[in-house]
């Protein structure tokens, strides 16, 4: 609202005749009116509360934001309609600007910025001396911006570089390491036949100690092709493909291992799903992968469900166990290269399975909750998901 009209309007505000009224009532929603346009045409959220936090205004975009009603809103303090939300964190407690990213989860999963300015009002002079010290704060403007991508896009580039250094050292590690290694296990051969002809006694007692050397060369020689594996993609071989025959073999190859850790497999596959371009040997990989850290997390006697779905553009096949879940100081590390929670992983797993599905063009989706169970979805684009740009001339664009 313009401020001159409403500053004439305080001024002759005790002479405003009641013919004059219902004039001066229209300017005003009109003037009204044309700023919540304005406000709720722009994409960036807008609220505007009292010193307490108390609504008295909210655009369209902030009602999408976090998924409520404007009429839900007025006269509500922000805190009730933002659970969690802390009303004197955001607005700082005083007079200062304060700017904060903060993360929700409802209706979706975003990261949003929160501009909160106050809104300080002149002291009045009318009739008497201006009264000295600082304008008061009469309420708060909340500006909210949507800086999920913006932030993800952060974070790939972080993740691109991180990846990047280690790929460089990937071809030092598997020299540097790998070829001692393969001395050391051909001289552990040695020393196994020189045991053959020491007395039983004392070959028993270096027997042990051989095969526990043996045993950690291997699993350092394992460490190291799943580094290099994971840091050294093998492109993609890919046709078409029935995504719940791979589930099955995957399912199968595991079968003596589900049968040891007494572990039910309950699985759920979507007879119509289309075939799928995929390399098969890669995305059997990764549904090892999945398994095999959900037969770890249950450890004995637990359930893992599979299920495949479509919609319009994806297959998903989600994995759900009864291993416990994730803790949420834990979520955000888990695609991290080495980040493990088993006393014996390497923490190169999911980093893999991560590289795999998105060389697919897919996504991956997780939902923990703490001490019941992990769901993992995995999402696979079954249309072609390239933009292309049509011609002037093209057939789809004059029909």
């Amino acid at each position: 609202m313009k401020s001159a009209f409403v500053d004439k309007l305080i001024e002759r505000i005790g002479r405003v005749g009641s013919e004059d009224v219902q004039t001066y009532l229209a300017r005003l929603a009109k003037e009204k009116g044309f700023l919540e346009t304005i406000f709720n045409a722009i994409q960036e959220g807008v609220i505007v509360t009292d010193s307490t936090g108390r609504i008295s205004y909210v655009n369209q975009a902030a009602c999408g934001l976090f998924g409520f009603l404007r009429e839900d809103c007025i006269d509500r303090l922000l805190s009730e309609r933002l659970r969690g939300l802390e009303w004197s964190e955001v607005a700082g407690g005083g007079e200062q600007i304060v700017s904060r990213d903060m993360e929700v989860f409802y209706p979706e999963n975003r990261i949003l910025n929160f501009y909160v300015a106050p809104l300080k009002s002149e002291p009045s002079t009318r009739g008497k001396k201006a009264s000295p010290g600082e304008p008061a704060v009469t309420g708060y403007a909340v500006i909210l911006r949507d800086i999920t991508e913006t932030r993800r896009n952060t974070e790939q580039a972080i993740e691109s570089e991180r990846l990047s250094a280690l790929t460089l050292l990937a071809a030092g590690v598997a020299h540097e390491i790998g070829n001692p290694l393969n001395s050391l296990h051909i001289h552990l051969q040695l020393m196994e036949r020189r045991l053959r002809k020491l007395p039983e006694e004392a070959r028993e007692s270096l027997r042990e100690s051989v095969e526990i050397a043996k045993e950690e060369i291997t699993r350092l020689d394992s460490i190291i092709n799943q580094f290099l594996r994971a840091l050294r993609p093998t492109p993609l071989e890919t046709r078409p493909e029935n995504i719940n025959a791979i589930v099955e073999e995957s399912v199968a190859f595991l079968e003596a291992e589900i049968a040891d850790r007494d572990i039910l497999v309950e699985k759920e596959l979507r007879p119509d799903l289309p075939l799928l371009e995929v390399d098969r040997n890669q995305l059997k990989q990764v549904f090892y992968n999945i398994i095999k850290n959900a037969f770890q997390a249950m450890k004995s006697e637990g359930i893992l469900r599979i299920r495949t779905d479509r919609d319009d553009q994806f297959i998903s096949i989600a994995f759900a166990d009864t291993g416990g879940g994730i803790s949420p100081d834990h979520m955000s590390s888990i695609f991290q290269p080495y980040f493990t929670t088993k006393e014996k992983g390497s923490g190169l797993g999911l980093l893999i399975v991560r590289r795999i599905v998105r060389a697919h063009g897919g996504e991956i989706d997780l939902v923990s909750n703490a001490g019941v169970g992990l769901t993992l979805t995995i999402r696979l684009p079954f249309r072609d998901q390239r933009v292309r740009l049509l011609g002037p001339g093209d057939p789809e664009t004059s029909a």
